[in-house]
């Protein structure tokens, strides 16, 4: 439920590619610190879109400042600022071939062998041999990031990781991975390490997935194919949907009929016309969104500017965290 979202290991978010998923995925780590948690937003592919968010404008680390090459090599867990937050928040890029490195200097005695065998050439052949294991790898360094007991020496645990994933396609066989690896290899340490992963996973009180979209018909389609494909064929527990950028609607049908009519006289009007039309679809799409889908169904409003800072994120989290109160009294009072 809703209410213990933040209470679970691992939250996954995920949906159409350009529905905002990193911003849904920011948002909650923002909540997640106001709420005493001390939490890490993982981003896969070496990725930063959620880093630049959080950051501020003037931060040397949105421009790529203070990044080494080793940077590439080793999982750099970065913490960023949240004002007023009782916990803290934290940030990491992953790539495969990182967590390979990683995982291989865990498994073997020899680092020499182990960095022989994450060299670039073999990491490439063993991927291109192996479906799936780039995702494998990934989501195995997300679950270390979960567990209250960390692999990596020396790393302090996290009460939550937040996982921003892939969209939907490339989430659904990551998610996917560890199951189809355990059942493939039944023995060795793949096959452990991958129905480890698969069982945490599995399970609702330790992981939960965020479907994002906006109020557009192909992304509300797929974000409830999504549901069905997560819950079902893939057996990952879906927890919440959120509805993306929703625009304000100010106007009744009547006055929506005055608009049209008068919008190829007047620049203003059919600058005026074109909102109202679009936000009354929207509505037409959320409703869509809110019958198929089969958890809560939260909203965010539409940012007021294309490249959202710290403040903005804020504001989100602020109307993210009221969607969550919403929609546990909803469910305490068995009302949708």
């Amino acid at each position: 439920m809703p209410d213990d979202l933040l209470q679970r290991r691992l939250v996954v978010v995920t949906g159409k590619g350009g529905v905002g998923k990193s911003t849904v995925a920011a948002a909650l780590g923002v909540l997640a610190a106001r709420a005493g948690r001390r939490a890490v937003i993982a981003e896969v592919g070496r990725r930063g879109d959620v880093l630049e968010t959080l950051l501020p404008p003037a931060d040397p680390l949105r421009a790529g400042g203070d990044r080494t090459e080793e940077d590439g090599d080793l999982f750099v867990e970065r913490a960023v600022p949240v004002a007023g937050a009782a916990g803290s928040l934290h940030h990491v890029s992953i790539s495969p071939e990182a967590a390979l490195r990683e995982y291989l200097r865990d498994q073997l005695p020899i680092a020499a062998i182990a960095d022989l065998l994450g060299s670039g050439k073999v990491f490439t052949g063993l991927t291109a041999a192996t479906p799936g294991l780039r995702e494998l790898l990934a989501l195995g360094k997300v679950w270390e990031l979960a567990q209250p007991v960390r692999r990596t020496p020396g790393a302090r645990p996290y009460d939550l990781c937040i996982l921003d994933a892939p969209a939907s396609g490339h989430a659904t066989t990551m998610l996917g991975a560890p199951d189809q690896f355990a059942r493939t290899a039944r023995v060795g340490p793949v096959a452990r390490q991958g129905a480890t992963i698969a069982a945490t996973l599995a399970d609702p009180a330790q992981t939960a997935v965020v479907v994002v979209a906006t109020a557009e018909e192909l992304p509300v389609s797929e974000a409830l194919e999504l549901e069905d494909t997560l819950g079902g064929r893939v057996g990952v527990p879906v927890a919440l949907g959120v509805v993306n950028g929703v625009l304000p609607d100010r106007f009744s049908g009547a006055e929506r009929d005055a608009l049209a009519a008068g919008a190829p006289h007047d620049a203003a009007i059919a600058a005026a016309d074109a909102h109202a039309r679009r936000a009354h679809d929207q509505q037409r799409q959320l409703l869509r969104f809110r019958r198929g889908f089969r958890r809560p169904v939260v909203t965010l409003p539409a940012a007021p500017v294309l490249r959202l800072g710290p403040d903005d994120v804020a504001a989100l989290a602020d109307r993210l965290d009221q969607g969550l109160r919403r929609a546990r009294s909803a469910a305490s009072g068995d009302v949708r």
